[in-house]
């Protein structure tokens, strides 16, 4: 063996490598412009990649796929340390009301409307997981147990980041219209948007720190749910039937297992710090393995119905949310 062949790197290793580097740069750019989030930038980056004329062979991209949804299904397990569930209970009985009412009502609804729209079933539930939960990331949850198409998956996520974005700037002037006060605004915001960064970056704009701090737990008690709307839409979709496997897989266990580690307060900054940023860097590798078996030509033009059901899921939410807030203040 030659020496310049020891110092190359085996192609599995950069094989492995490629989603977790591509998910690096896809928080980068999210972190100079915020609205668009790492999940949607590294989605894009595979399909970029996926697409291009000297795209990596199918073995290749089928590895990385491989890889990127191994990270998917750790980055959700991790995301339960962001969740403490005393946090989530200070909000108050009414406001867990708001959260769980809502997050109920949009994700039945939206499956009713895109039934009755004769929508293909695996994009319906994942955009009502997606618009009642938090977004891609409940998108890609639900994805990975129901085995949607990836051209569905990439669907939902752009309705998702489209929709929650155009709210960051309507939900603020729909408050004011209202007369809303600073805490009305902030939990409706919380309980209505779609994207974390997208409600951090409402709540800014109907008050100050506080504002963003109620907007965000309000927030994470939705993304709490994320356990039972995977089951519902596991259920749904028939999975178990279909798969043979338990209905919990182990990355929702996980999950809640995390939610109940970080209820306990024995995590320190350091140690939920580090997690926070490997959630995030996970989350991004899998929608990366996502995008690179996407072919654009599957995903335009839009579906007209398609519109219709993001525009019925987020007036839902939106409604849900403002009509229990303004009967249970």
């Amino acid at each position: 063996m030659s020496l310049d062949s020891r110092r190359r790197p085996p192609a599995r290793t950069l094989t492995a490598a490629l989603p977790l580097v591509a998910a690096v740069a896809a928080i980068g750019v999210s972190a100079r412009v915020p609205v668009l989030g790492p999940l949607l930038v590294a989605l894009v980056l595979g399909a970029v990649l996926a697409n291009l004329p000297w795209a990596p062979g199918t073995t290749a991209r089928a590895e990385q796929a491989a890889v990127g949804r191994f990270c998917l299904r750790l980055g959700i397990v991790l995301l339960g340390l962001r969740l403490p569930l005393g946090d989530v209970a200070a909000i108050g009985p009414a406001t867990v009301a708001v959260v769980v009412i809502t997050v109920a009502a949009t994700y039945g609804l939206t499956v009713v409307v895109g039934d009755a729209l004769g929508l293909e079933r695996g994009l319906v539930t994942l955009v009502a997981a997606g618009f009642s939960v938090c977004g891609a990331a409940a998108v890609a949850a639900v994805q990975d147990g129901v085995r949607a198409r990836e051209r569905h998956v990439a669907l939902a996520v752009a309705l998702v980041t489209v929709y929650g974005t155009a709210m960051i700037g309507l939900l603020p002037l729909a408050a004011g219209a209202l007369g809303l006060t600073t805490e009305q605004s902030a939990t409706w915001a919380g309980a209505s948007i779609h994207e974390v960064a997208q409600v951090v970056a409402a709540a800014s704009l109907v008050g100050g720190p506080l504002a963003v701090a109620l907007a965000t737990t309000v927030k994470l008690g939705r993304v709490v749910t994320l356990a039972g709307v995977y089951l519902m839409a596991a259920r749904r979709e028939g999975a178990s039937e279909r798969t043979g496997t338990a209905v919990v897989p182990w990355f929702v266990a996980g999950f809640v297992v995390a939610v109940l580690v970080r209820s306990t307060g024995l995590l320190g900054p350091l140690a939920l710090g580090a997690s926070d940023v490997a959630a995030s860097v996970l989350l991004a590798a899998g929608m990366f393995g996502l995008g690179l078996g996407l072919r654009l030509r599957d995903l335009w033009p839009v579906p007209a119905r398609a519109l219709v059901l993001a525009t019925a899921a987020t007036l839902t939410a939106a409604g849900t949310s403002l009509a229990l807030i303004l009967l249970l203040g």
